[in-house]
Order: structure tokens, then C-alpha cells, then sequence
């Protein structure tokens, strides 16, 4: 609605369309695997909370403060992000090898976070058959320096771009391992503790949903981790068909969930700013249907592209 705050991103944005997709639930679990396999990252979320008791609360939000800083009014994206920073300067972690006292805000450990998100999200949607040209995920990758900057990352040193994005991962490649905190997280991804009643959905659902997390790692996360994925055509059609079947759901029906963000977004901006894939490329994508995923090799979200798209 005329002078309705749009907030941070808007719903001209890549971000906005993107991120209503369902296949972010996915993409969250994939980024928790990758973002595990930073020793001193993951040592920083595992000294400091219960990860075994409430890592259903922490994706839960992490779900949070992505739907708030997306959809939400810029005051209650500059209070999210204000909130976390205060969080992440009150938490260290210590080095049990060398006995070095960190910060969890320390930059470096703020990019990974960051950048594994960042590259989780859009790798994962777009495999999975979102229309997306290579332009329009470098936008996506440039519009996310504004939530870098919510956590206490200067803009300036964030990728802008998913080239800038593939050349940091190569360059923090040689310091990622899969420890003893990275097995933890790993375990319990696989095998979360539930209710007895609910065993049978963890083992028809969760595991699914967690398996295709890990098949859409790049390669030398499965190496890392010790665990093979299936061949990436296997996966890229898994992504795909997993997220045909989502999308028929209703979207009205999947944002009635808690904590209803895009429901309130266009109540406050009005019905023109809902979120849907054809408006991240304009007319000729409404012309050219879905699309679906062309390849991937889970490793690099600049070579998942969608029919049509170039590249």
C-alpha cells in the first residue's frame, strides 16, 4: 500500500521472491552441514548452547530472523539484527587444542556463517528448479550484503556476486574439517531426538529432507564428512521432483504457518507484493513457464541454472 514501509529488501528484490520458496527448509539443514565443517564456527555454537536439546530452536531462529529481515518493517530488521549482535558479543569459545579464548563475533567467523547461508539458499532453490538467471543470482548474492551488515560484517568485505562467493569458498577451503563438533552436528541431523510417536515421521520425513541436505553439499564436504552422496544428476532430479511436489502446496496455505511473515507483509504492502518466481525475471519468465534445473554438482551455486537462462 502507498507509503507502507517495504523494509529492508522489498518485493522488487530477488530475496523477496526467493525466499518464499518451500525449498528453503531444505537449504536451512544444508547450511547447518556446511557451516559445521568451520572447526572454530561450529566450536562457537556448540560451547554455547545446548545444540542436542534445542537445535530445533535454533533452525526454528535462524527461520526467524531470515523471514523478519526479509518481509518485515526496516525497524523490525534493524532490532533482529541489533538483537544478535548483542548475543554474538556476550558469547566466546575456546580452542581445546592451543586454549585460545575467541569471540563468536569475530569476522571471519561471521562471513562463514554468512557466506554458507548465503550460498545454501540459493544453490539449493535454484537446483531445485527455480527460475534464476545467472544476473539475477548475483543480485541475489549483492542485495545480501545488507544482511551481513545486520550481523556486524562491513559490507564492503562480503562477496557481491557468485563468482566473488565461489572465489571466497576456495579460498577457505584448505581450513575446513570435519571434527568432533562437526560429527555432533551431523549425528544429530541424521538422528534428532524425538518423541517415541513421532519415530516413524523422523524416519519418513526428516531423514528424507536431511539426506537431500547432504547430497547437495559440494563434493569435498562429502569427503570431508566420510560419507558418499549419490551421482549429482541423482540429486539435481531429487531437488527437483522434491520441489515440484512442495510448490503444488497452496502457498497460502504453506505461509499459514507461524510466524506468518509474508501473510503479513502483503497485508501491509497490499496483494501486488506477493512473492512468486516470475517476477525475478520479468515478462519473458511468466512466458517461459517454471523451468526446471538444467545441472549441478552441488559445489557451486553459479552452475545451477534453469532452462532457458544463460550461462
Amino acid at each position: 500500500m502507498r507509503g507502507a514501509d517495504p523494509g529492508l529488501f522489498g518485493p522488487s528484490s530477488v530475496t523477496w521472491q526467493l525466499h518464499g520458496d518451500p525449498m528453503m527448509w531444505i537449504a536451512g539443514v544444508r547450511a547447518l552441514y556446511l557451516q559445521a565443517l568451520h572447526p572454530r564456527a561450529v566450536r562457537g555454537v556448540l560451547q554455547n548452547s545446548d545444540f542436542r536439546r534445542d537445535a530445533w530452536g535454533r533452525l526454528l531462529r535462524t527461520a526467524r530472523f531470515v523471514g523478519t529481515t526479509t518481509y518485515g518493517t526496516t525497524e523490525a530488521a534493524e532490532k533482529a539484527g541489533a538483537r544478535v549482535r548483542k548475543i554474538h558479543t556476550m558469547l566466546s569459545a575456546t580452542d581445546p587444542d592451543t586454549g585460545e579464548r575467541y569471540g563468536v563475533d569475530e569476522p571471519e567467523l561471521l562471513l562463514w556463517v554468512h557466506c554458507a547461508e548465503i550460498d545454501s539458499y540459493l544453490h539449493v532453490v535454484r537446483r531445485s528448479g527455480f527460475r534464476l538467471s545467472d544476473a539475477a543470482a548475483d543480485r541475489y548474492v549483492a542485495e545480501h550484503r545488507v544482511s551481513a551488515r545486520l550481523v556486524g560484517l562491513d559490507p564492503a568485505d562480503v562477496p557481491a556476486s557468485t563468482g566473488e562467493l565461489a572465489a571466497y569458498f576456495a579460498q577457505v577451503r584448505p581450513r575446513l574439517a570435519a571434527g568432533p563438533e562437526a560429527r555432533t552436528v551431523d549425528a544429530f541431523l541424521r538422528r534428532p531426538p524425538t518423541h517415541p510417536l513421532l519415530v516413524p515421521a523422523r524416519a519418513l520425513l526428516w531423514r528424507r529432507a536431511a539426506d537431500l541436505a547432504y547430497a547437495a553439499l559440494p563434493r569435498h564436504a562429502h569427503v570431508l564428512y566420510g560419507r558418499p552422496a549419490p551421482p549429482p544428476g541423482t540429486v539435481t532430479r531429487r531437488l527437483v521432483t522434491t520441489g515440484t511436489v512442495l510448490r503444488r502446496v497452496p502457498a497460502r496455505l504453506r505461509w499459514q504457518l507461524p510466524p506468518k511473515h509474508i501473510l503479513s507483509a502483503m497485508a501491509r504492502l497490499g496483494p501486488g507484493s506477493r512473492p512468486a518466481p516470475y517476477k525475478v525475471e520479468g515478462p519473458a519468465a511468466i512466458l517461459d513457464g517454471p523451468g526446471r534445473a538444467r545441472r549441478g554438482d552441488g559445489g557451486d551455486s553459479t552452475r545451477c541454472q534453469s532452462r532457458g537462462t544463460p550461462g
